[in-house]
């Protein structure tokens, strides 16, 4: 199936409704107009008042999608992304620019889960969960070091 032209934009070029986005994309309209709203995209008005994204929002919204999926921040994105043209497909060497940002801290959360996994297998054993001695709910005692009393509002 031959891939569908967008409509015509008085700037030229292919131009892509809001509908076809989404389609081609696999996210919903609304997240659409969610990523837009926060800056990550962004789109220009037709005569009638709707929506057209340039044709190289479909591989920055694809550049979104991977970096959410390996836990980066919506707002971390959103600072990287604001160094790319808008209206300009992302390379290999801005990804690769991109990737390399975020890697000491992905290495870092890595590590983290790591380490906790590795506490939590003997933690299953032990059963306790005790706020004073248990390393992985309380470790070092930090709560208890602030003084008598609660000290997290929500279980954590």
């Amino acid at each position: 199936m031959a891939a569908s032209r967008g409509p015509a934009h008085p700037r030229g070029g292919d131009w892509l409704s809001v509908g076809e986005v989404a389609r081609r994309s696999g996210l919903a309209v609304s997240a659409l107009h969610f990523y837009e709203a926060r800056g990550l995209i962004r789109s220009e008005r037709s005569a009638g008042n709707q929506r057209r994204y340039p044709r190289a929002v479909l591989r920055r919204v694809a550049l979104i999608k991977v970096a959410q999926r390996a836990g980066i921040p919506l707002a971390e994105i959103a600072q990287a992304l604001a160094s790319l043209p808008q209206d300009k497909v992302p390379t290999r060497a801005d990804w690769r620019r991109l990737s390399h940002q975020w890697r000491a801290e992905l290495d870092a959360r890595i590590e983290r889960l790591v380490r906790l996994r590795d506490q939590l297998d003997g933690c299953i054993g032990c059963g306790c969960l005790s706020l004073r001695e248990c390393p992985l709910r309380n470790p070092g005692d930090v709560l208890g070091r602030q003084g008598p009393g609660a000290r997290r509002l929500e279980p954590g």
